[in-house]
């Protein structure tokens, strides 16, 4: 049963770190884009909105960016149902990067009165702890990663890739002339022979 669940707690690990990263690397962007535009009043009374809601008026200003691209998201998968594969790919794609940016950034301004709701703090910690533990997880994988990019890397990955070709030549012709199948291939061919 491990060797079945351990893949997919890697898959689940990893698209939990890309939408974090998705998450850290976007809220600058969408800071910047705030900042960029001249509302300076329009984005100081909304601050101040925000700052004398209670918390749980607070969730629905947090919850809005998700509700507001809900229709971008179905329009994406009513794409994907009549076979426009690109199209929707691009538009859940933007539809995906648009409501973590935005909902990043709204997090941060939200973040401490949705941290006065007891649920809400658990929640957020759990979270933290799945991020640590999916960190640990692919952790080792990352580092094997590496490895093996600085054996392809420059010159040194050319000599790797020439020895591998040359094993592999070396172990197929050892194969043919033991009379085994060379792949799945030739193994069929094999077995047609041997029948008739």
């Amino acid at each position: 049963m491990r060797r079945i669940t351990r893949p997919l707690l890697i898959l689940l690990a990893i698209v939990f770190l890309i939408e974090a990263w998705l998450w850290r690397h976007l809220e600058p962007i969408v800071e910047r884009i705030v900042a960029w535009l001249p509302l300076r009043a329009v984005k100081a009374a909304i601050a101040g909105v925000i700052r004398k809601l209670p918390p749980y008026a607070t969730l629905i200003v947090f919850l809005v960016p998700m509700a507001a691209l809900f229709p971008l998201k179905l329009l994406g998968l009513w794409l994907l149902a009549n076979k426009h594969w690109f199209a929707a790919g691009l538009i859940l794609i933007f539809a995906k990067l648009v409501g973590l940016a935005i909902t990043a950034f709204v997090f941060e301004v939200t973040k401490p009165k949705l941290l006065k709701m007891a649920w809400f703090r658990r929640i957020y910690e759990h979270v933290l702890i799945w991020l640590e533990w999916a960190r640990a997880l692919v952790d080792p994988i990352r580092l094997r990663m590496r490895r093996l990019l600085v054996l392809v890397r420059g010159e040194r990955g050319r000599r790797a890739i020439r020895l591998l070709w040359r094993i592999r030549r070396r172990m197929n012709r050892e194969r043919r002339l033991a009379g085994k199948p060379v792949s799945a291939d030739a193994a069929g061919v094999a077995r047609a022979a041997q029948a008739s």
